[in-house]
């Protein structure tokens, strides 16, 4: 008989709640410590699959899909509450009778634009959060459109976040289910040349696997990547009211209140040292792609300067820290935007050793 494969110890199920339907993936002893995991844009729970089976079975590790994404049901994101309605869905989930997590604390792991969810989510019920894991997690400042350590905005509307800022073509290519990687913005291109610092890659099969995730992604104005407006000013573009990437602007998202939740759980916060998506660089900032000339027409750096997505969480986090907070901040060399998968064994041993201790 031989001795099962580790994705075997991760099951999937469907949970309808009060907020509706999603897809849960969940291991290990259903009455061990509580971690969730929560994904971010343009990806599923599925991202976490061989995190959560190369979790210790002490732990009851559950991940979901959000609203839109995987296979969870294509609710309209409404961009006005921020990141309110995947913290919403996320409690509505967590208070489930059938997920048996009520009354218990929760260690949460969030990446990318999760990170900033499960920041939200902390504000929104600080009582009941055992730790916050931080996995490459967007600005608590947003996306885009800011240009100081403090979220101050480059322009009133914040014009250059939002809906309108999502390429046209990844956009039409995730609509049309396209899994090649003939087009440089295919989504199997932003995968492994962005998700991943290049050479890395994925075997095929668990490749195919993740592209087949993002592709499920749900394409209108109510979802991905949302409506938009036109604005007079550079680059021409702000946020509307409508889906997720409006949902990510600082027009609507701002969590610098999450330095003064009490109680204060623990942090890790943990990033690719060349990480090209949530970065003081960033290549899907409008800022620093003006630039350096990819974007026609930029007024310059005091007008509209890169945003230092970098500083503001660490300006978030030290303030969290002098508050009393405790925070641990982690930079691993020659990786990208996903540690969890590029350096698996490093997370891995990172991870446990966080919530060991707690």
């Amino acid at each position: 008989m031989t001795s099962p494969t580790p994705l075997s110890r991760v099951s999937s199920r469907t949970i309808t709640t009060a907020r509706g339907r999603t897809r849960l993936l969940s291991s290990g002893d259903p009455a061990g410590p509580l971690v969730v995991f929560v994904h971010g844009n343009v990806s599923s729970a599925v991202f976490f699959t061989e995190t959560m089976a190369a979790l210790s079975p002490r732990y009851h590790a559950l991940a979901l899909d959000l609203r839109g994404f995987g296979d969870a049901e294509a609710l309209p994101v409404d961009a006005t509450r921020g990141l309110r309605d995947f913290s919403d869905d996320l409690r509505a989930l967590l208070v489930h009778p059938d997920v048996g997590a009520e009354g218990r604390k929760v260690h949460l792991v969030g990446w990318s634009v999760g990170g900033a969810v499960i920041m939200q989510y902390a504000v929104d019920h600080p009582n009941d959060v055992a730790s916050l894991t931080l996995l490459a997690p967007m600005s608590p400042h947003g996306f885009g459109g800011t240009r100081d350590a403090s979220g101050a905005p480059c322009s009133p509307d914040h014009a250059g976040s939002g809906g309108g800022t999502a390429n046209a073509e990844l956009k039409q290519r995730l609509a049309d289910k396209d899994a090649g990687e003939e087009s440089a913005v295919s989504p199997r291109k932003l995968m492994n040349q962005f998700y991943f610092k290049p050479p890395f890659r994925l075997g095929q099969t668990r490749e195919d696997e993740l592209v087949a995730e993002m592709l499920k992604i749900v394409v209108s104005d109510d979802n991905y990547p949302g409506d938009l407006t036109t604005s007079p000013h550079w680059p021409g573009v702000a946020p509307g009211t409508r889906g997720v990437n409006n949902a990510l602007s600082p027009r609507y998202v701002d969590l610098g209140g999450f330095a003064r939740i009490d109680p204060r759980p623990d942090v890790l916060w943990i990033r690719g040292a060349d990480d090209a998506i949530v970065s003081d660089t960033s290549l899907f900032d409008l800022g620093f792609l003006g630039q350096i000339g990819a974007v026609p027409g930029w007024p310059g750096a005091e007008i509209y300067p890169p945003q230092p997505m970098i500083a503001q969480t660490r300006a978030v986090l030290d303030a969290y820290r002098h508050a009393g907070g405790k925070v641990r901040e982690e930079v691993l060399p020659d990786v990208g935007h996903a540690p969890h998968i590029e350096a698996a064994e490093v997370f891995n041993k990172l991870l446990d050793g966080f919530l060991g201790e707690r």
